[in-house]
């Protein structure tokens, strides 16, 4: 289509109209000559009445710089990119390994093993113990129901449904009250985590006093009058970090998993190349 119709054109997918950049020339100058003007996300219908435009993901304009800033900045100091941050992944697999024995057990039956629960439980415990300074139990009946709602929360809007939902919001805007409380009463993921982190909402000056994260990081911040930060926007933002950690996280490793049984051979590579660098680290200072 670029050589009918040049580096920029229109096409229509459904009931919207997309702009399409090719070529590296066109992509530079957009996204990284006019970043600003490129940083927004497209406009879904479901995830904008949902969302509220507070958070992260569909935050706009100022709105999500300050988020956006909060986040990295808190993030960072919780040790996003140094060593504190393996410190929190070794502790956890600390508490993977307590279930091996399980694991072994099943593989020697010549059972099938399931990943998913296990991995977003571990990559969820990571989280929450940057959120709140401490880790569930992986029985927890709350931490279980948490995990497993974030799951169906990601399947459900990476389902058709939400495009037939977005199109009747279009079409019929005035039937949307009715269609949105329907998706509140009837999705429990959406209704459970709002719940769940609302619990902290209430429980701010325990929140202050005993919990470490970025949960009482945020609290401080709405303590001095700023006014995005308040409970809506910290829903939002928990909520954000969840579905952009847990899910991408736990499915690349379960994809790494896969291809180190389909090709033994890197397996047994990466295996001496962890040993190494263990035992490297153990040597050092």
């Amino acid at each position: 289509l670029s050589e009918t119709y040049g580096p920029v054109f229109t096409v229509q997918l459904g009931m919207r109209k997309v702009v399409v950049l090719s070529g590296y020339d066109t992509v530079k100058e957009a996204l990284v000559n006019h970043a600003d003007a490129f940083a927004g996300r497209p406009k879904i219908p479901i995830l904008e009445k949902t969302g509220k435009g507070k958070g992260l993901i569909f935050a706009r304009g100022e709105h999500w710089k300050v988020m956006r800033r909060f986040t990295l900045t808190t993030l960072r100091d919780f040790g996003m990119g140094k060593k504190a941050i393996e410190d929190h992944v070794v502790e956890e697999y600390g508490y993977l390994t307590l279930i091996e024995e399980k694991s072994r057990r099943q593989l020697q039956d010549r059972k099938p093993l399931e990943m998913t629960q296990l991995m977003n439980s571990a990559i969820a415990n990571v989280i929450v113990s940057i959120l709140i300074g401490k880790r569930f139990d992986y029985e927890d009946p709350t931490f279980k129901r948490l995990v497993s709602l974030m799951d169906e929360n990601m399947k459900l809007f990476g389902s058709p449904s939400v495009s037939v939902i977005d199109i009747v919001i279009i079409v019929l805007p005035k039937a949307f009250p009715q269609i949105f409380l329907l998706l509140y009463t009837f999705n429990p993921s959406l209704t459970f985590v709002y719940e769940f982190f609302s619990l902290f909402s209430k429980m701010k000056k325990f929140v202050l006093e005993y919990l470490t994260g970025i949960i009482a990081l945020f609290f401080q911040e709405n303590g001095k009058g700023n006014t995005f930060f308040d409970n809506e926007n910290l829903i939002e933002v928990v909520r954000n970090l969840f579905i952009a950690g847990m899910d991408t996280t736990a499915t690349t490793l379960r994809w790494g998993l896969l291809l180190m049984m389909k090709y033994p051979e890197i397996q047994s590579k990466w295996k001496l190349g962890i040993q190494w660098l263990s035992s490297h680290q153990l040597a050092l200072p």
